[in-house]
């Protein structure tokens, strides 16, 4: 299977109402990001990381201490609602922070991974920048067992979930996740280059949007002083009450425009 193919014009992304069902609280923010050259460093971004892997170092958290935090609590009892064992299959946020926590320090992948881990590791959420080109829809939901999944650094080994389980998924049956946010998918990842990306911001907690809102307003002017285009970013925030938003480029592919496309709100610009 090869890279999603670009020129994608729109790309919708949606909730499954049978995810909401299992977890009423979850709360997905989605920041798009128009076709953008990734560094592969940043010393403001490293800074950054660097900031909040010292902080988590200074709490003294060990795993059981990661696993109290409200947030990523909340994230555990999520996927126990969903099916998944969530010691065995730790959040994105929990996993980064158990590494953290034992004193080590995370890989530095290039400045849109390295921002996305530290806005997670000082905000206890699952970040994730994802690479959407040819993408026109993505949707969280629950797998029916059909759909491929190539892991990330493995792509000639693929994956079937397990039905249930919920992932990533686009229109042509690929899922670009495991297990929600545990795993994400190769053809997604976000590499050095030009890319479109879409990055997620998630909460599964009461009163988890507050937190989504936070970490997007930290996320947008560090990732516009970033990719050095600022105002061409969108944003939307996703939940019971408004399940889908439409993102669409303009005639260059260099900006998005944003518009809710299921129940109501939503859409910030």
């Amino acid at each position: 299977m090869t890279q999603p193919r670009d020129g994608a014009d729109a790309l919708t992304v949606r909730i499954d109402d049978r995810v909401l069902t299992a977890v009423p609280a979850y709360v997905l923010g989605l920041i798009a990001v128009p076709a953008v050259q990734v560094a592969p460093a940043d010393p403001t971004t490293a800074s950054l990381l660097s900031t909040a892997e010292e902080a988590l170092h200074r709490a003294g958290l060990d795993r059981a201490g990661v696993a109290e935090v409200p947030q990523i609590a909340a994230w555990r009892a999520a996927y126990q609602a969903v099916g998944v064992n969530p010691n065995r299959f730790p959040c994105a946020a929990e996993s980064i922070a158990r590494r953290v926590a034992r004193g080590d320090r995370l890989p530095r992948i290039n400045a849109l991974v390295d921002l996305c881990n530290a806005i997670s590791l000082g905000t206890a959420l699952p970040v994730a920048s994802c690479s959407v080109a040819g993408l026109t829809a993505i949707a969280v939901r629950p797998a029916d067992g059909s759909e491929t999944y190539l892991p990330l650094g493995a792509p000639d080994a693929p994956e079937r979930p397990e039905p249930g389980e919920v992932i990533y998924a686009d229109a042509d049956g690929r899922a670009h996740s495991r297990r929600w946010n545990w795993r994400q998918g190769h053809l997604v990842r976000t590499e050095p280059g030009r890319h479109r990306l879409l990055l997620t911001v998630e909460t599964a907690h009461p009163d988890g949007r507050a937190d989504v809102e936070i970490a997007m307003s930290l996320l947008l002017p560090a990732l516009e002083k970033l990719v050095g285009r600022p105002h061409t970013t969108r944003s939307a925030i996703l939940d019971a009450g408004t399940t889908s938003a439409v993102f669409t480029t303009g005639p260059t592919g260099d900006e998005f425009s944003a518009s809710p496309a299921g129940n109501h709100g939503g859409v910030r610009r």
